[in-house]
């Protein structure tokens, strides 16, 4: 079975690409089509041996700072590879991979991190952050999202099998292309986290410090509690807004290592992230770290933190990203912070390791298309927990 993984583009190791190194662990002859690829030398081990094709885009003037400017002819980009020598052709997609040209003769499987949200329902937050709420520029924008929108309608019915990462994005799937998606959950490394008994008296953020995450937002709550200590990690276009919402128990540590961020984030005594997520994997590994999670509700956090309403809680839910919400979910996890141990925490990370979504995909796959010849997956357990999530 000759099988392509085609990907939205390689600049920078997140959660979408760590999804792209399990897909090789299931797939390990596959041959990646990505429509641009400048993922730095050290990030670059999964793809070691690789057959890796890019697009016309890869030599396009300032593609690697600006990719996305090219927005309007990525789908053209995208549509130009030439998949029919395979057999299994699984996109991973949260732009334009899902839009691929496969034939009748070939499956293709898309595991959809979202559907494009800066075309959907989050445009009036990518305009507003641009600067292109009005004028001819906007204008231009909104035509261009228009013709996206149509373009990504028209594709959503290429794929044989559609994944989501959560069951929030399961159901924006549903309310933009009126399809039903089967969910298995990215994947976390918990090899590289260890649970932390002794706490530290500090709340930890961390975050690429760009205007969804809601980092100045946290740090105004912060500044409302004197008596509370926040370390902030991370850097990013709102980290002057950061500095100036800062107080004295605010510490800016702006970008540090992965192996400074997984020490403070273990020793924080919770974790604290205003963001709405489709997933959200930093609240997963700070539990692997015994911390738990103050988080917002909505998006994929409702999913993977469990409130104080549910059994062997490991955070606290605060339903508005509003500073007065902050502030009562944070005075309520101190209340009961007894009840969310480090037990807890670390027990609920491990619904969400790279072996329970290996074991998801390839048991999914295999009960769609079981003449595919998949391997067995190698955890009888993950299979029934795969299995009941669907």
């Amino acid at each position: 079975m000759k099988v392509a993984i085609v990907h939205d583009w390689l600049y920078v190791m997140g959660g979408a690409e760590k999804v792209l190194a399990e897909l090789f662990e299931i797939f390990p002859q596959a041959e990646l089509f990505t429509l641009i690829d400048f993922l730095p030398k050290a990030d670059r081990g999964f793809l070691e041996g690789k057959k890796i094709h890019t697009s016309f885009l890869q030599k396009m003037p300032m593609v690697r700072t600006k990719h996305r400017q090219y927005i309007g002819i990525m789908p053209l980009a995208i549509e130009q590879f030439d998949f029919s020598s395979f057999d299994l052709v699984i996109s991973s997609s949260s732009s334009v991979a899902k839009g691929i040209i496969t034939g009748p003769q070939q499956i293709h499987i898309s595991y959809v991190h979202s559907p494009m949200r800066y075309a959907w329902d989050q445009q009036a937050v990518y305009l507003k952050e641009a600067r292109m709420e009005r004028g001819i520029k906007s204008g231009i924008a909104r035509i261009l999202l228009h013709y996206l929108r149509m373009w990504d309608i028209r594709t959503a019915h290429g794929p044989d099998l559609m994944i989501a990462n959560s069951a929030f994005v399961a159901r924006r799937i549903k309310k933009t292309y009126g399809l039903e998606a089967k969910v298995v959950n990215p994947p976390v490394d918990l090899r590289f986290f260890k649970p932390h008994y002794e706490k530290q008296d500090y709340y930890i953020t961390a975050s690429r410090m760009v205007p969804y995450k809601k980092i100045p937002l946290i740090i105004e709550a912060f500044a409302q509690m004197p008596d509370k200590h926040l370390v902030v990690i991370g850097e990013g276009p709102d980290y002057e807004k950061a500095r100036k919402a800062a107080s004295g128990n605010v510490t800016l540590m702006g970008y540090q290592t992965s192996d400074v961020l997984r020490s403070k984030i273990a020793q924080a005594k919770a974790f604290v992230f205003a963001a709405e997520e489709d997933f959200g994997i930093v609240p997963v590994e700070a539990q692997a770290c015994g911390t738990p999670v103050i988080a917002f509700s909505k998006g994929g956090t409702f999913e993977t933190v469990r409130g104080l309403d549910k059994a062997s809680p490991t955070g606290v839910h605060f339903h508005e990203q509003t500073v007065d919400a902050i502030i009562a979910a944070v005075k309520q996890f101190e209340n009961h912070r007894s009840e969310i141990t480090v037990e807890n925490c670390v027990k609920n990370a491990e619904n969400f390791s790279a072996q329970r979504f290996r074991s998801g995909i390839t048991t999914l796959v295999a009960d769609y298309f079981p003449n595919l010849g998949l391997p067995d997956a190698e955890d009888q357990s993950a299979l029934s927990f795969a299995s009941s999530r669907f």
